[in-house]
């Protein structure tokens, strides 16, 4: 009971009481802190009573509330943490577009002290309720400044995986070393070019179900070649005459030959032991009623070396470039 019967704002002094921060779930927008620096007296509670002092000195005066104050700032250990993983990725990142993002981030941090990542303050940083949100994105920052790599041999521990579309990557990588092995010949190469409809509207003229050929080798032009690359298992051709080649896979390369007239068309698939010690050229077949020719290949990808002489290989088949 305080000094005559007359009690504060309870409710006051309870949310004053609470110290945390500003939710936000974009790591493009700082999370403020409380810090603690300085106390005073107010009427009404602000921030944490200061309880000793209060019935000491302010005993006789209940009007009068002893309080520490907080004050919000952004120059904390988490953003420091954030700003200084910002900073290394900028000088490894060899992406323009992740530079961009980067770069946008830092303008974002300018207002917090940059550290040098052996003197960061890692033990004044402790992720709870109030800044859950920032827990993956503080882990990611250990990970990158203080050198620790995930280990899947032994032990437990959070970590982040990272997935690929593999189709995707398998298609991006073998049309880029392709480019690469054919420039500078007469050959000239478009990835996902074409773009020609399997269908038109009598009507309207207008095209339907378009198609994205991975691979376009033309000469002069004239499309001479379609490769399309899948990230299949396909197996031998003692085990399946058809090496496990789907028939959606032929019904497609058959539309490319009707669309783009190309004499020649390629599955490509990443090789594996089973199919033998050498890549090759496992299959070709005649599509009936014409003289395009369908081949089933493969590459062994998790081989780097020599890989744009193999591609060559792989493609002239004997041709003389210029």
């Amino acid at each position: 009971m305080w000094q005559a019967r007359r009690e504060p704002d309870l409710f006051a002094v309870v949310r004053g009481g609470l110290i945390g921060s500003e939710p936000n779930h974009s790591i493009k927008s700082m999370e403020a802190f409380y810090d603690l620096v300085r106390d005073g007296e107010v009427k009404t509670a602000g921030g944490s009573v200061d309880v000793a002092r209060q019935f000491t000195r302010y005993a006789v005066n209940p009007s009068r509330l002893a309080c520490q104050f907080d004050d919000l700032s952004v120059d904390t250990a988490l953003n420091q943490i954030i700003k200084a993983a910002v900073m290394h990725l900028a000088k490894l990142s060899r992406s323009s577009s992740n530079q961009q993002r980067l770069r946008e981030l830092a303008f974002v941090y300018a207002s917090v002290s940059e550290i040098q990542p052996s003197a960061l303050p890692w033990a004044d940083e402790t992720i709870d309720r109030s800044n859950r949100q920032w827990f993956d994105p503080f882990e990611m920052a250990g990970l990158f400044l203080q050198n620790r790599y995930q280990t899947t041999t032994g032990g437990t521990g959070r970590g982040t995986a990272l997935l690929f579309e593999m189709n995707t990557l398998f298609e991006e990588y073998v049309g880029r070393q392709i480019s690469r092995a054919l420039a500078g010949t007469e050959l000239t190469v478009s990835l996902q070019g074409g773009r020609r409809y399997c269908l038109t509207s009598v009507d309207t003229e207008r095209g339907h179900f378009q198609t994205k050929p991975d691979i376009l080798i033309r000469r002069a032009g004239t499309v001479t070649h379609v490769i399309d690359a899948k990230w299949k298992r396909i197996s031998s051709q003692i085990d399946d005459p058809k090496l496990g080649v789907s028939q959606s896979d032929v019904y497609q390369m058959m539309a490319y030959a009707q669309l783009y007239g190309a004499p020649r068309l390629t599955l490509l698939y990443p090789h594996h032991p089973g199919l033998g010690s050498e890549e090759l050229v496992h299959a070709r077949h005649r599509i009936t009623g014409c003289e395009t020719i369908l081949e089933t290949a493969s590459i062994d990808v998790a081989n780097g070396s020599n890989i744009l002489e193999r591609l060559l290989g792989l493609i002239v088949a004997g041709e003389v470039l210029t």
